[in-house]
């Protein structure tokens, strides 16, 4: 059995790593892609061309048109939980199995939305450019978390624990999801327009969708208070960014921090990025090594399933696999 793994040389170090390519090797024999650039259509058919499985990173993408011209794949993994670049509807009319990995980020993003929320509240990356800047800072007043209230659409993995890690500091918790119930007494369920008024720290947590694009718009924004923040950890299609650039600049909330935005590979928007009240990381919520092994090693583990000749965990579209080992 041959396994393609499409991460670049940069991308296989950062985002699979030693451990889990060295479990993969022990399972089948390995190809490795070795150029800088994230494989293009073309250009995967012909690496693909001769193997059997292909562990795809999140900057390759599954079109249409590989799967027929790869007749000799079986199954298309994607080492991470964002499949919307797959064409499952495409790889299941080939036969062709789709998966996807376990959410292994919750705690890194989690950690990283009470970062952003720390920050925004303290303004300790303000403070910090004007005195790299030899400036003098001004000296503002901050915000305790506790006391205040923490809005969290998206009541998903991530916003269980952050939810869970906010109440001990003493933070109130609201919820807006239209899809889970909240059972938690110490956790208030609110609608959409509600939690955008009434939340000092408003984080995006909801799954990308075509309902939710553009979720944060014009409107969800002047709801708002003046002195609440935005963070966005979900994807950058569910902002509408010149809505959340005009908020900004013209003071009608207080900052917003992001992890993820339109440009490629989910990262933020230079322009947004760049604003003097925003606070931007290129898209590294998930990137620690514990966040990283968890979902490489989960490919492995599928790998595992595939050569035995079971449906693994994480399938996408076991009904529609024929072309199994």
């Amino acid at each position: 059995m041959r396994v393609l793994l499409t991460h670049t040389p940069r991308a296989r170090d950062q985002y699979y790593g030693p451990r889990a390519l060295a479990a993969l090797r022990g399972l089948a024999e390995v190809v490795l892609h070795e150029g800088d650039a994230p494989l293009d259509a073309a250009a995967l058919v012909a690496a693909a061309a001769e193997t059997d499985l292909v562990v795809a990173d999140r900057a390759t993408a599954g079109p249409a048109e590989i799967f027929p011209a790869l007749p000799h794949v079986r199954a298309f993994l994607r080492c991470a939980v964002d499949i919307r670049t797959i064409d499952v509807a495409a790889a299941s009319r080939a036969g062709v199995l789709v998966t996807q990995a376990a959410p292994g980020f919750v705690t890194a993003v989690t950690e990283l939305a009470l970062g952003f929320m720390i920050d925004l509240a303290r303004g300790i990356s303000r403070a910090t450019r004007d005195y790299q800047a030899g400036r003098a800072p001004e000296v503002r007043m901050g915000r305790q978390l506790s006391g205040s209230r923490l809005g969290i659409i998206g009541y998903g993995a991530i916003g269980r624990n952050l939810a869970g890690l906010a109440l001990p500091l003493g933070l109130e918790v609201l919820v807006s999801d239209p899809h889970v119930t909240v059972t938690d007494p110490a956790i208030r369920q609110v609608g959409f327009e509600a939690l955008m008024a009434e939340s000092d720290f408003v984080v995006c947590l909801a799954v990308a969708t075509e309902a939710t694009e553009n979720l944060i718009d014009a409107a969800a924004l002047r709801r708002m208070r003046r002195d609440a923040v935005f963070i966005n950890l979900s994807r950058g299609n569910l902002v509408d960014e010149a809505a959340l650039a005009a908020a900004l600049i013209e003071g009608r909330i207080a900052g917003a921090a992001m992890d993820v935005g339109r440009a490629p590979d989910q990262m933020p928007s230079p322009d947004l990025a760049r604003l003097p009240t925003v606070i931007a990381t290129p898209h590294v919520g998930g990137l620690t090594p514990p966040a990283i092994e968890a979902q490489a090693f989960d490919t492995v583990e599928q790998v595992r399933a595939i050569l035995a000749g079971e449906v693994p965990k994480g399938a996408v579209n076991p009904e529609s696999w024929t072309r199994r080992p």
